[in-house]
C-alpha cells in the first residue's frame, strides 16, 4: 500500500519535516488551509483510521496534541484545528493547523498553490515553538 507520504518518510520526495520518531512523522502539507497546517503520519502503512490499534491511535493523538500547541503558539491561533478526512491519501494522517475561524476546517478551500517561501516560514516557526514547548528532541535539524 505504497503512497506518497511512504515516499515522503522514505525521502523520495522532499517534505517539511517538524516531527520525527520511531512510530510517527509531521510534516507540512503542500495544501494548507492556513499557513502551518501539518500532517501526522504513521511511519507505518495504515489506510483507515478505524483500523488502527487503539494504543497507535493514542500515541498518534498524542503527537497531534504536541503539534497543536505549537501552532498555536507559532501562529498566535485561538485554536488548533484537527481533522481526519483520509480521502485524498490512503495513508492514515491527521490534519493539525492553526483555526481562525470555523472556515478553516473546510479542507476543500485549502490553497493548492503556496508560496515556498510561506511554508519554510512556517515550518521553521513550528519547529522554534516545539522545541520551546520542551520537545527538542523530536524536531529534526
Amino acid at each position: 500500500m505504497a503512497s506518497v507520504f511512504s515516499a515522503i518518510i522514505a525521502g523520495q520526495i522532499p517534505g517539511r519535516f517538524v516531527w520525527e520518531d520511531d512510530e510517527f512523522v509531521a510534516f507540512l502539507t503542500i495544501a494548507p488551509v492556513t499557513q502551518g497546517h501539518t500532517l501526522i503520519v504513521p511511519r507505518a502503512e495504515i489506510d483507515q483510521w478505524q483500523d488502527v490499534d487503539p494504543t497507535t491511535m493514542a500515541a498518534m493523538m498524542g503527537v497531534a496534541q504536541k503539534v497543536g500547541q505549537a501552532v498555536r503558539v507559532a501562529f498566535d491561533a485561538p485554536r488548533a484545528g484537527l481533522l481526519i478526512a483520509g480521502l485524498e491519501v490512503p495513508h492514515l494522517h491527521t490534519h493539525v493547523f492553526p483555526a481562525y475561524t470555523m472556515g478553516n476546517f473546510d479542507i476543500s478551500g485549502a490553497d493548492s498553490d503556496p508560496a515556498p517561501e510561506s511554508l519554510d516560514e512556517a515550518q521553521n516557526k513550528i519547529k522554534s515553538a516545539l522545541r520551546d514547548l520542551g520537545y527538542g528532541a523530536n524536531v529534526p535539524a
